[in-house]
């Protein structure tokens, strides 16, 4: 959260004034679950998506961090995971749908055959791809956050891996410049930026210049799956690699562009204490008119 003067909020990218707290307080003492609430402040505050639809997950999310600053009460979540606040902390079984000690798959691009690119669409998959993420990426598990697309990649020799691709920061002071955004154009635009948030090769999987195939291979394929969910195309990709952890080899042979570091502060870090690691950052066009989509005016 932060705060200003006036005394507005901000949350999950959006100013709530007095009168928006005081139009969400009497919604969540009139309605009788979370999820109701969020969709019926979608709808009083017109939080909508670039098609249309509501904003809810960023609005379940918003109310729950609302609800724990003490500025609204909430009913309690019928699922039990607090609205997001303690799901982040509840890992999957790692060996959920996995098979144990795999055999190892070495030799070349060749040799593994077709890449088979597919959108997690279904329960099982979810396990999947949430049960491969859990075990061997040093991230962990945690729900991606706003709009999202997993993929998981297969071959004849079965899953070998895992990308996830959610909302993209915030600010990113490297981004915002190499674009050219200010931060009321950010706002308006920032939904045509999506962040690599996962990117996971099972271990046992020793395949040269795998890891950059698949990455080429996402980018050409995401504008259209996410114009398929969300109804709009983003034209630009980030991610960011931590450094001394990673090298981003892969990433720079799929050409993505390394445009500076982060300071290695939180979004909660406002003594200015470097309490993360440092991070490069990375861009990959999805238009070759991204700036010019990105910075135009209204």
């Amino acid at each position: 959260m932060t705060g200003a003067s006036s005394g507005a909020v901000r949350y999950c990218g959006r100013t709530f004034t007095p009168a928006d707290l005081e139009t969400i307080r009497a919604l969540a003492a009139a309605l009788p679950t979370r999820r109701a609430i969020a969709d019926a402040v979608c709808d009083a505050l017109h939080w909508r998506r670039p098609d249309g639809r509501r904003k809810d997950m960023s609005a379940r999310v918003a109310l729950g961090r609302m609800h724990h600053d003490g500025l609204i009460t909430l009913p309690p979540p019928r699922n039990g995971n607090g609205n997001g606040r303690h799901a982040r902390h509840r890992h999957p079984d790692p060996q959920l749908a996995l098979p144990t000690d795999p055999a190892p798959i070495t030799g070349t691009l060749a040799d593994l055959g077709p890449l088979r690119l597919t959108v997690v669409a279904t329960a099982a998959e979810s396990r999947t791809w949430n049960a491969l993420i859990a075990a061997h990426h040093y991230l962990g598990y945690t729900p991606l956050a706003g709009a999202q697309l997993r993929y998981l990649v297969h071959t004849d020799a079965g899953t070998l891996a895992a990308l996830g691709f959610a909302a993209a920061a915030w600010k990113c002071a490297p981004r915002d410049a190499h674009i050219g955004w200010d931060p009321a154009t950010r706002a308006q635009r920032l939904h045509l930026v999506v962040g690599n948030a996962r990117f996971l090769i099972r271990p046992h999987v020793r395949v040269p210049h795998l890891a950059s195939t698949i990455l080429a291979r996402a980018a050409r394929r995401l504008p259209a799956d996410w114009r398929d969910r969300y109804g709009y195309t983003p034209v630009l990709l980030e991610t960011f690699v931590e450094t001394g952890r990673f090298t981003a080899a892969s990433y720079r042979a799929a050409n993505w562009i390394h445009v500076g570091q982060t300071q290695g502060r939180g979004k909660l870090d406002r003594r200015h204490q470097h309490a993360l690691p440092v991070k490069d950052v990375y861009l990959y066009p999805l238009h070759r008119h991204f700036r010019r989509i990105l910075t135009a005016p209204d």
